[in-house]
């Protein structure tokens, strides 16, 4: 079965490159990407954290605006292949300029332009803090992401290694982005236990989880994100690629679907974990027998959840019903 359209929430952008692009652009550029591709093309890691040294390694291709716009189209025409109609995709100050807010509005102007002219879908940026950078720089990249706030910069959200800093270290980021009507999301329970989520839940004060799954191993939590419509943003390919769950069904997520979890689907950093949205959505059927109905609840889910004005939230819930 294809079920399409389709809404993705959790997205990173320069995680969405295809490995042809960063290479085409490494020569382009006459750089060496010693380590990030295996003798088959594929971004080459082993663990979480090699995946991080992959991740930020390739997008030191990624100079200029005009990269960055060249990224987003190439990102966007592929969702549109998948059926997708709206995406909203994690962007970081600390790759677009060094947090440095003249250089963050070119990069975004430019990013903002380039998702203008892909027809078939509209994008939000969700300015994303990187945990592994330390509280300070959090700090830069709110006061970015509080400056451009707007019809495309809509969210903000903490990515990177959840094992290095606390959800209340980066309290007053959360707060200045809080002050400038952004949506506010969270990458936690993925590496990081329940624990993790109840952090993010309490210290930052978000309405959405960044993969939120481990989250299954407390029941008072569970009950807790049921009661207060907390929607996660479940991304099963990336758990299963990176260890987190040795195969897609020992992954939780139909069991936090039928304890009334708000859930949605995403494919987090596809190449990098060889997954699509139409595999992931196949995955889902042919494990825990998700049939239309099932697929057009998660994506009404994501429409409500999404950090977008009301008028394209309608647009949006209207063609999942058409």
């Amino acid at each position: 079965m294809t079920f399409d359209p389709k809404i993705e929430l959790h997205l990173h952008l320069e995680g969405a490159a295809p490995p042809e692009f960063v290479g085409r652009l490494a020569d382009e550029k006459k750089m060496r990407l010693d380590g990030v591709f295996n003798e088959a093309g594929s971004y080459d890691y082993k663990d979480f954290e090699g995946f991080l040294q992959v991740y930020e390694r390739a997008t030191e291709v990624l100079k200029t605006p005009e990269d960055y716009a060249r990224l987003t189209r190439a990102v966007l025409e592929h969702s549109v292949e998948q059926g997708v109609i709206y995406t909203e995709a994690f962007l970081s100050p600390d790759f677009c300029g060094g947090r440095d807010l003249t250089a963050w509005r070119e990069y975004m102007h430019a990013m903002q332009e380039a998702a203008g002219a892909v027809p078939g879908i509209e994008m939000r940026g969700i300015v994303t803090c990187i945990r592994h950078f330390g509280p300070d720089k959090a700090r830069e990249t709110a006061r970015c992401a509080a400056e451009t706030a707007g019809d495309f910069i809509t969210g903000f959200g903490i990515g990177g290694n959840e094992g290095l800093f606390a959800p209340g270290d980066f309290v007053w980021a959360y707060d200045c982005a809080r002050e400038a009507g952004l949506g506010l999301t969270a990458h936690a329970g993925e590496f990081g236990g329940p624990e993790s989520v109840r952090s993010a839940l309490d210290d930052l004060g978000v309405s959405r989880i960044g993969h939120g799954v481990r989250a299954v191993e407390d029941e008072a939590l569970i009950d807790r994100l049921a009661e207060d419509g907390i929607v996660l943003e479940v991304c099963p390919g990336s758990n299963v690629a990176l260890g987190v769950y040795a195969n897609i069904a020992a992954h939780p997520i139909e069991k936090l679907r039928e304890r009334g979890v708000k859930v949605t689907v995403s494919t987090d950093d596809p190449p990098f974990f060889h997954t699509t949205m139409r595999e992931e959505y196949e995955a889902l059927e042919r494990t825990f027998g998700w049939d239309g109905e099932a697929f057009r609840q998660i994506n009404r889910t994501a429409a409500e959840a999404a950090f977008c004005d009301d008028a394209t939230r309608a647009d949006l819930l209207a063609r999942l019903e058409a």
